[in-house]
């Protein structure tokens, strides 16, 4: 019901402008060989739930899963997903409410950095499907969430996924992506506009002063299936 659903504006664009730097691009060819060797089908049913400005999504998708489809709730960053890959399907919704596929569907989910609402998932990815979900790893971003907020607290966000996955989907692989990078004064802004929502101003103005940081990059990938599915 809110005008602005989904992730800031301003965050949505951010996103978009750290994306075009190249900086995930490791990260995409990670995930690309990945879905390469799931061996879908030719005319695969894909989703990517949480899909934000579409950027990953229309590079993973655009030759392996033609048919494949978007969803966020951020209007604005469907907007955006349209244009960078006008042949893909891109749905405004709500996936906590539900996700807009039939029962068993769909080939291959992904939820890259982004919502797994676990009973819709489980309802959509068919018997025979593979759900790929990616989160931060514990120290990605570390060196610039301690230069914004004085400290890098790790977080074993991996663990916490698999926890609330596991009465549905069994984890079959597992790996673990990362990569350094120097970011600049504008680069580190971006990064920290799309990583946390409403960021604090103190914590802009504190990473601002920094004029380049070398900065962790990394993420743990799950691929799982349906639990109790014959394959």
């Amino acid at each position: 019901r809110s005008l602005r659903a989904g992730d800031r504006d301003d965050a949505v664009t951010a996103r978009r402008r750290w994306l075009a730097r190249g900086f995930a691009d490791g990260l995409t060819a990670e995930l690309a060989s990945r879905i390469d060797a799931l061996a879908l089908p030719r005319l695969a049913s894909a989703i990517d739930v949480g899909c934000g400005e579409g950027t990953l999504t229309a590079r993973l998708f655009a030759s392996r899963a033609p048919e494949g489809c978007g969803v966020d709730l951020s209007t604005k960053a469907i907007r955006l997903a349209a244009r960078v890959a006008p042949a893909l399907t891109w749905i405004v919704a709500n996936a906590d409410r539900g996700l807009p596929f039939a029962d068993g569907s769909v080939d291959l989910a992904l939820s890259i950095f982004g919502r797994r609402p676990v009973s819709e998932l489980r309802r959509v990815v068919a018997a025979t499907g593979t759900l790929v979900v990616v989160v931060p790893a514990e120290d990605d971003l570390i060196e610039l969430r301690e230069a914004s907020q004085g400290e890098g607290v790790r977080r074993d966000r991996a663990g916490d996924a698999l926890a609330e996955l596991d009465p549905d989907f069994e984890l079959v692989a597992r790996s673990t992506w990362r990569h350094r990078a120097r970011h600049d004064r504008e680069a580190s802004i971006d990064a920290l506009a799309m990583s946390y929502r409403g960021a604090r101003a103190s914590e802009r103005e504190r990473l601002a002063a920094v004029s380049a940081l070398d900065v962790t990059l990394a993420a743990d990938i799950l691929a799982l299936v349906p639990r109790g599915a014959l394959r």
